[in-house]
């Protein structure tokens, strides 16, 4: 798994800017080189010394004109330069987007968590985004509350998340891999734990994992796990989540229909395990204050008996 480094790009369009800011750091140093150089050179070459009178000066020069048009001349065209270089570099981290070109993924941001929904499978998750390596997959970035911003560092650019105004984001990966990413603007109490995984792996293990997205819920594999499915459809977890296959169909709060599948709750707080589920269950917002889901008011068996048919979706 990568932490997350702009340094270690994956898409070309992440490289386009990783390399024009590695571009720029180079010439704006050598300028720093320069420039320290020749002030060190005069501190030293022009310096008072011993046996000099307070009114020995140096030669008074009162002006040269090519040395002038020099440091003239060779800023603008270093600027100009520079401006080709960002051009180039935004139309390689931007690429154009065709008008009837439709989206592969939709990431619509909540406080605190990311829907991702799939229009051309035909199914929604949660939190954890699955891509193919070596395909060129369309993100449409929309917000259901604030203002959020999407931001895969290796991936790609920052592409904010604006109510009532989709963004539209190129992801390109060329390596599998699992990429962190977050929120990164802020959006409210638990804006540090609004993050999401990218996974990106070959085309027969991404379509082999649609496959498995498209399917209902699995159906209840032991009594108790049963006995928490009967637990979810009569508490307002019904209310707010959705389950395929199940009566559960509000849209709230995250899709739930393959949730053991996948890595993190909670958008990343925590890793998805029974012990974990225990306790974001027993009391949510102890674990991530702000957040919307309520404290159900469950004693120990219930939250054992949802903890066995939540992880029991896959």
């Amino acid at each position: 798994m990568s932490g997350g480094s702009p340094f270690d790009p994956v898409t070309p369009q992440a490289a386009a800017i990783s390399h024009l800011f590695l571009l720029s750091l180079l010439l704006l140093g050598a300028i720093l080189v320069l420039v320290t150089g020749l002030v060190l050179y005069a501190s030293f070459r022009y310096a008072e010394r011993p046996g000099e009178g307070a009114g020995d000066e140096p030669e008074q020069v009162h002006g040269n004109r090519k040395l002038e048009i020099g440091w003239t001349i060779g800023p603008a065209v270093l600027l100009v330069v520079l401006f080709g270089l960002t051009v180039s570099g935004m139309h390689r981290a931007d690429p154009r987007v065709p008008a009837s070109r439709r989206p592969d993924l939709i990431v619509v941001a909540h406080r605190f968590w990311w829907e991702l929904r799939y229009p051309e499978l035909g199914f929604t998750t949660a939190n954890e985004i699955h891509l193919p390596v070596g395909r060129r997959s369309l993100a449409r970035i929309e917000s259901a509350d604030v203002i959020h911003s999407f931001w895969v560092p290796q991936l790609g650019r920052k592409m904010d998340a604006i109510p009532g105004h989709p963004n539209l984001l190129w992801l390109e990966p060329t390596r599998p891999g699992t990429y962190l990413g977050s929120c990164s603007e802020y959006c409210g109490a638990q804006h540090a734990w609004m993050r999401l995984r990218v996974v990106v792996e070959s085309p027969e293990e991404y379509e082999a994992w649609a496959r498995r997205q498209r399917r209902d819920a699995s159906r209840p594999g032991s009594a108790r796990a049963a006995a928490g499915a009967k637990l979810f459809a009569s508490r307002t977890c019904v209310s707010c989540h959705t389950i395929a296959g199940t009566e559960a169909r509000a849209r709230v709060g995250p899709d739930l229909t393959h949730f053991a599948s996948r890595a993190t709750l909670g958008a990343g707080v925590l890793d998805n395990t029974p012990a974990h589920l225990a306790e974001w269950l027993a009391n949510p917002r102890a674990v991530k204050p702000g957040i919307e889901m309520p404290d159900l008011k469950l004693d120990a068996e219930q939250v054992r008996e949802l903890v066995a048919y939540l992880e029991g979706l896959e």
